[in-house]
């Protein structure tokens, strides 16, 4: 009787966690659902009652209208650049500097630590004057290389910091071998210990990404023509002062939304165990 009490509470327990977890899935996937609707409907449609999901008019005219307009297309080229760009070189420099934080000892390393730290407490939008002003002065203003160095000011410290906790849990007797057989400290870095840290470089890389593509406030202030804006800036462009082309809107954000998806698909396993490892301290 006992067992038997014990297994029904056992199975109502799960069957509880089961309904949360669709419930949760439902409330997170509702909104996206809707924005995939509508992007091939209408907009008087959209705004039709009572709401219908699935729509009778079934139409590709949103992303026809996006897809074969130049200004819009370059939106994303723009984003594309910015964002490869932005996660290849964090990924080059969080690497070199994980590694030197991982095995090396030096002068200064607990201060650089705490400042690599301190930046990102730092709320971005504090430093959007300064950050403009620096730009203009240098001359970036309105630039590929303004916005990425922008941007690798706050993806790096997050990088570090993670690719560090990786690195610490890859034991140094494997950098230490190649060492001893004659080769560098570079080649130990780039032939062994890189091969084996894949799973924490794709979850920098993914987080850095999505970073790079979504931002909007600082490829606002940065970029003043329209063929140096990014996707977020483009979404905005769409509200007009007296009507909102709503299909055009969420069909730019499902597009918008696919890259970030792809990669997360095809790299979830790394993207997981990255995240795992990176936040274990050796």
């Amino acid at each position: 009787m006992t067992m038997t009490k014990r297994g029904r509470n056992r199975l109502l327990m799960k069957a509880g966690v089961i309904l949360a977890l669709i419930a949760g899935a439902l409330f997170a996937g509702f909104p996206i659902l809707w924005m995939l609707s509508s992007s091939f409907k209408s907009n008087g449609e959209i705004f039709e009652f009572p709401p219908r999901l699935l729509t009778e008019d079934f139409s590709f005219s949103a992303y026809i209208s996006i897809l074969t307009d130049p200004t819009k297309v370059r939106f994303f080229v723009n984003s594309y650049v910015v964002a490869i760009a932005v996660t290849l070189l964090t990924l080059v420099v969080a690497i070199l500097a994980a590694y030197a934080f991982s095995r090396f000892q030096f002068r200064g390393k607990r201060i650089i630590n705490v400042v690599i730290v301190s930046v990102q407490a730092v709320p971005p939008i504090t430093l959007l004057i300064p950050y403009f002003g620096l730009v203009v002065v240098l001359g970036l203003y309105n630039t590929y290389p303004g916005l990425i160095l922008t941007y690798m000011v706050f993806t790096l410290p997050y990088a570090i910091i993670m690719m560090t906790g990786y690195f610490n849990t890859l034991p140094r007797e494997l950098d230490e071998a190649v060492r001893m057989d004659g080769a560098g400290s570079m080649t130990a870095l780039w032939k062994v210990l890189v091969p084996i840290a894949v799973p924490g470089i794709v979850s920098v890389g993914i987080y850095t990404f999505m970073i790079a593509w979504n931002e909007y406030l600082f490829a606002l202030t940065l970029t003043k023509t329209e063929d140096m804006r990014t996707v977020p800036i483009g979404i905005q462009l769409l509200m007009g002062q007296h009507s909102y082309q709503w299909n055009e809107i969420m069909a730019m954000s499902i597009l918008g939304s696919i890259p970030v998806l792809i990669l997360f698909l095809f790299f979830q396993r790394y993207f997981m165990g990255g995240l795992a490892s990176g936040s274990v301290k050796s």
